[in-house]
């Protein structure tokens, strides 16, 4: 990672190269009449607070964490919270001393829906009730169905171990992680993803590991002004990732050696699953720290190929390895295949890897206008989201400095890392627009943000974002102007078996997101509509597996096709819209 003796020059440069860039000013909205945005994380009774265990030794995990995730633990058809706790670090004293117990929480969402449609947001702390009873180091959170009993499960990864949290049907969970097969012990997690890499109607789980790391062995830094301060990445050695093969009974095998030809070195922060050669096979998209990045495509075998230099999206455009946090891929252009946003350091810029077919990328973050408005910014969570549903996939970045501000270190601030968040709306024609100034007041406070999860979390039709915030209160984000538009809420299911019964024969269960499903939406006018099911992605964090399409004025019935993980597809014609409806693997045409 590049120190702030280099910023200032690379700040100039921009200025006078990617001007040219930068869209025209007369393509930004008018200011919005009602804020598009709202932070109601407190008032819908989220009062969870991060500690980061920070006493002023500058020890480098207090800067990376939390993550965040959104799940329908207990199938009530709502998005509940899942928020990540860290604990003390080192023999000193705490900086901001705690105000509760340092375990993670979970809250269960008690969403109402009035006669009118009107909608009441509350979330009650059932934490102890389920049973979650988390004490180490935590980084992330993903989510999924490890078992195929119709029940979401929890993977929670941390700095020295990660925990698997078996979802028992009944609102409790227990920690199945022996009996699992993917404690990761010893390894620095940070982003895991759940993805069928064999197409066997069991999902798999990649995680990636960070950094070889100890208190011990703490490296002491200082920045320009000679003050103590965060070290960068490449102060430590790199930890390999780990690919586990789904046995198909919810146990798991290391299956790293042999399946990722050459080795899953890190240090991984970022990771996204999909078919990024539409070849009908997922493949995983690594964000390395300071080092290329990976592109593990899918030779179909249970092996993998890392293809990111030969299909290049392994470093920039100018040929440089980037920080790579936060990733996320989506159709942003609408031309049926996976483009990739990554967020970076400040001075790198983020990136936009245009996909221009069969998993062949180009550096474009010039030419979009994404990369010049993210000069003097780090980011972390991002995904792709269509939070106007005008049927064009927009952007927001969460950011927070990984290195001392020294204004709000004058300023005697105990964490001085703080940035504002960043919303880019896409014109629909290759370029986007930074329309945070418009968004409302969220995109106004000063946060050391992290982990962001995306989802409909009061089901009105638009996505709404969960923000952790290190050493901070979490953020929720409510979105206002989404359902203005039109837009169809898809929540695509399949037929799994259980492990097998006291009678010996597989139960079979309806229920199971079909995470890595396909989806294109026909309209009667504009184009076709791509989306992917999927719940990773952004940083640390775990997104709704709901597909949320916005259609904009279009106002008929529509056609929608689901191409499914085991590469069968099916149709259903004249879809009516403005709802949200569940489409099950086998219904269809």
């Amino acid at each position: 990672m590049l120190r702030r003796s280099t910023l200032v020059l690379l700040v100039a440069l921009c200025a006078a190269s990617c001007r040219g860039s930068e869209p025209s000013s007369t393509s930004a909205p008018a200011k919005p009449e009602k804020p598009w945005f709202e932070e109601r994380a407190s008032a819908a009774g989220i009062d969870f607070v991060h500690f980061n265990g920070m006493s002023g030794e500058y020890y480098y995990p207090e800067i990376m964490a939390p993550g965040v995730g959104l799940l329908d633990y207990d199938n009530d058809g709502d998005l509940d919270v899942y928020l990540v706790q860290s604990q003390m670090l080192g023999k000193g004293k705490p900086i901001n001393p705690p105000k509760g117990p340092l375990k993670d929480r979970l809250y269960r969402n008690d969403l109402t829906v009035g006669a009118d449609g009107s909608r009441m947001l509350h979330f009650t702390d059932v934490s102890d009730q389920a049973g979650i009873n988390i004490e180490t180091y935590g980084m992330g959170v993903a989510a999924a169905d490890v078992d195929n009993d119709g029940y979401v499960d929890i993977y929670r990864t941390g700095l020295t171990e990660s925990v698997l949290l078996h979802n028992n049907g009944n609102g409790t969970f227990t920690d199945t992680t022996a009996k699992r097969g993917v404690g990761n012990k010893g390894g620095w997690a940070v982003s895991a993803s759940f993805v069928d890499v064999d197409r066997d109607g069991w999902l798999d789980l990649f995680v990636g590991n960070y950094l070889l790391y100890s208190l011990e062995g703490d490296i002491d830094c200082l920045s320009v002004t000679g003050q103590h301060d965060y070290c960068p990445p490449n102060s430590y050695r790199p930890q390999p990732s780990k690919l586990f093969r789904n046995r198909g009974d919810g146990t798991f095998v290391d299956i790293t050696r042999n399946a990722l030809e050459g080795g899953a070195y890190g240090p991984a922060l970022g990771v996204s699953t999909a078919d990024f050669d539409n070849d009908g096979w997922i493949d995983i998209y690594v964000g390395n720290d300071g080092m290329p990045n990976q592109l593990w495509i899918n030779q179909k075998n249970g092996r993998f190929k890392d293809m990111a230099f030969l299909n290049g999206a392994a470093v920039n455009g100018q040929g440089n390895s980037e920080a790579s946090m936060g990733i996320d891929a989506g159709d942003f252009d609408n031309d049926g295949d996976e483009d990739i946003f990554i967020t970076n350091w400040l001075a790198q810029m983020n990136i936009l890897y245009l996909n221009t077919g069969n998993g062949v990328f180009e550096d474009r973050k010039g030419p979009s206008g994404l990369g010049p408005p993210s000069l003097a910014k780090t980011g972390f969570g991002a995904a792709w989201f269509d939070f106007d549903n005008d049927s064009w996939l927009d952007l927001m970045t969460v950011n927070g400095s990984v290195s001392m501000i020294e204004a709000q270190a004058r300023a005697k601030d105990p964490f001085p890392l703080k940035m504002q968040n960043q919303l880019y709306r896409n014109r629909g024609d290759g370029h986007f627009v930074d329309v945070s100034a418009d968004a409302g007041e969220p995109f106004e406070l000063l946060d050391v943000s992290r982990g962001a999860a995306f989802g409909d979390v009061d089901n009105d039709g638009d996505e709404d974002v969960l923000v952790g915030t290190a050493n901070g209160p979490t953020r929720l984000l409510i979105n206002n102007i989404g359902n203005e538009d039109h837009w169809l809420g898809l929540r695509l299911t399949g037929v799994g078996g259980r492990p097998s019964t006291s009678s010996g024969r597989p139960e079979l269960v309806e229920g199971r997101d079909m995470i890595g499903a396909r989806v294109s939406i026909s309209r009667g006018a504009g184009p076709t509509i791509w989306r992917r099911a999927r719940s990773d992605g952004s940083y640390a964090s775990a997104n709704d597996p709901r597909v949320l399409v916005g259609l904009g004025e279009s106002t008929g019935s529509v056609t929608v096709r689901v191409q499914w993980p085991d590469g069968k597809a099916e149709e259903w014609a004249n879809q009516a819209i403005d709802r949200w409806v569940t489409l099950k693997q086998g219904s269809g045409k």
